[in-house]
């Protein structure tokens, strides 16, 4: 039992930005401001955005879990977590900047950040559990493909 509820506290944590996330994320009419925006042509539907983080928050889970299963020492863990916490704030204030204060150059600023961090914290991982590691690849690929989608409208408006 003690693992099923180390396992929801991991999954929790990593969905965290996306629950925060959800007060800024346009819906409705209060999406004007980011469908008057030029955007990529690669630029997915908003339903893409959804089916992906929610894949990429239950992928980050799991491997915090099995960073939190490791039996190596806590001080061994210590980088680890700190850096998931990290890059859970960026990836949280990515969101308030882009969407909730419409400061596009400063998302993109926090997405630089975000992407530095989350390599990272994907190389302690993998020091830990290579599993926890690959799991965390997809959200680097990720949070790419986002900086150039984020880069396309700082440059284009």
């Amino acid at each position: 039992m003690k693992k099923f509820f180390k396992f929801i506290f991991a999954m929790v944590l990593a969905f965290l930005p996306g629950i925060i996330g959800v007060m800024f994320t346009p819906h409705g009419a209060s999406d004007a401001w980011y469908n008057a925006m030029s955007k990529s042509v690669l630029t997915p539907d908003g339903w893409v955005f959804g089916v992906a983080w929610t894949i990429l928050y239950a992928l980050l889970g799991i491997a915090l879990y099995m960073i939190m299963e490791s039996h190596r020492p806590a001080y061994q863990k210590s980088r680890p977590y700190t850096l998931f916490g990290i890059q859970m704030v960026l990836n949280a204030l990515w969101t308030y900047l882009f969407f909730g204060r419409h400061m596009v150059g400063g998302a993109f600023a926090t997405l630089v950040l975000l992407i530095f961090v989350s390599i990272w914290m994907m190389r302690a991982f993998f020091r830990l559990r290579r599993g926890a590691g690959w799991l965390v690849v997809p959200y680097v690929l990720w949070m790419l493909f986002a900086l150039y989608l984020n880069g396309t409208m700082l440059f284009m408006n």
